[in-house]
Formats: structure tokens, C-alpha cells, sequence
């Protein structure tokens, strides 16, 4: 039974591969990952059903692959997003939670194939599941990938923790007198250029009345924060 105080019962979170990486700038800090699992466990307790996606950028950047085919390029972003998903799982299993991972391409000695009934069934049985591979296909991003799942598994938001506290109007850590959005609308976020997600993300989560809330990791009790529904980060709506 959901906790009276969590606003949310179904999220989609994503977490770029980059924040798990910490001070180490590439592969994994597994004390980060633990930091970011304890507050997935207590939302899991407290009744709310929980699904991951994590990017690559640990690992591999697609658009950083200079003259590699992009194809190719985004087919080794996708197996990035998977030992991450697997991390993440594991050190939730350690922790007591029941996690599972699916992916989008189909590697079934490593996790399960991505079923959208399967993974829902997955959350109301008090699962966490960990989506691996983005969307499956070249040229979308995992942003894109997380947008595609929340709305599949009719998550109730989704929550993109970043490296920064929200959206601005231009790259705070290059601009000091950048200006942070309480609110914004996706086609404010379309028609200004922000690099808050790719565009493929903004539309599909348009198109879908698909909510997402913007905010810093640093804290992670803040993924807790966001599900209590308390007011910081930026909304993005339409």
C-alpha cells in the first residue's frame, strides 16, 4: 500500500550514466550507486512501484566517437547503458530489493527481453526494473529511451536527475547569470534550444501529456523529495 505522503505512485527515473561515475569521471563508484539505491528502496517500501533508466556516458559516448559509424557508435552506447542497469540492479539486490533488468535488445543470458506487460506486472509485485539499451534502436537518445518507457508502463511522471537543479536559460556552470525555470512548457523547451534533453524527448513527452521533473543529484534524498511531490527542480509540462 502506497505511503499517504508519496504524490506519485508510478515513476520512471533516469540517471545519467555520468553521475554514477562520480569524482572518478568514468566506470562506475559504487558508493555512488549505493547512495542512489537507498532512497529507491525506501520509495519501494513505501508502496511506490520504480523503474530506472541510466545512460552510458560512463562508458561511451555515441557523439564523441569522431569517425565511427553511428550505427555502430550507438550500439556500443546501448551495451554502456547495460552494465549500468545491471550495477544498479545488483546493488539494489544487495540491499534487499527485488530488481529486475530488461533490455531492448535481446541478450538473455545476461537479463530479460523488454516486455511492457512483464516489467509492469514487475512493479506491482513491489519489483524494481531497470531499463537497459535505450530504446533499442541507433539515433535516439537514452533520454528518448526513458520518455518511451515511462509512457509505456503509464508511469505517473518522470524524474530526470541531472547534475544541475534544474532547467536554465543557458549552461550555469558556463554562464553565472543563468536563469533557472520553476516552470517551462515543452514547446518553450522546443523553440528555445535547451539542452534539458534531446528534442525526439520533448516531443514524445509532449505528445503524451507526460510530466517531467528536473533536478540535482547531489542530494539523493531528493529522488525522495520529488515523489513527496515538494515544489523545486523545474517542471516541464504542458
Amino acid at each position: 500500500m502506497i505511503h499517504t505522503r508519496m504524490k506519485y505512485k508510478r515513476i520512471l527515473l533516469k540517471i545519467s550514466g555520468e553521475a554514477l561515475a562520480g569524482n572518478k569521471k568514468m566506470g562506475i563508484d559504487f558508493d555512488i550507486v549505493e547512495s542512489v539505491c537507498r532512497p529507491i528502496k525506501e520509495l519501494v517500501q513505501n508502496g511506490v512501484q520504480v523503474a530506472v533508466v541510466v545512460g552510458g556516458g560512463n562508458f561511451w559516448r555515441g557523439r564523441t566517437s569522431g569517425s565511427m559509424d553511428k550505427t555502430s557508435a550507438d550500439h556500443m552506447g546501448m551495451l554502456a547503458t547495460v552494465m549500468n542497469a545491471i550495477g544498479v540492479a545488483d546493488t539494489l539486490q544487495s540491499m534487499g530489493v527485488d530488481a529486475r533488468v530488461q533490455t531492448a535488445l535481446a541478450m538473455p543470458q545476461v537479463a530479460e527481453l523488454y516486455v511492457k506487460d512483464k516489467a509492469v506486472r514487475h512493479l506491482e509485485k513491489g519489483r524494481v526494473v531497470v531499463f537497459g539499451c535505450g530504446t533499442g534502436n541507433p539515433f535516439f537518445s537514452t533520454d528518448t529511451g526513458a520518455a518511451l518507457r515511462a509512457i509505456e508502463i503509464g508511469a505517473d511522471i518522470m524524474l530526470k536527475a541531472t547534475m544541475v537543479d534544474g532547467v536554465y536559460d543557458s549552461d550555469p556552470h558556463q554562464n553565472l547569470n543563468a536563469v533557472k525555470y520553476d516552470k517551462i512548457t515543452f514547446q518553450e523547451v522546443l523553440a528555445k534550444g535547451l539542452k534539458v534533453m534531446d528534442s525526439t524527448a520533448a516531443s514524445l513527452c509532449m505528445d503524451n501529456n507526460l510530466d517531467i521533473l528536473v533536478f540535482s543529484l547531489e542530494d539523493p534524498n531528493n529522488i525522495i523529495k520529488a515523489v513527496e511531490g515538494n515544489n523545486f527542480g523545474t517542471v516541464v509540462s504542458n
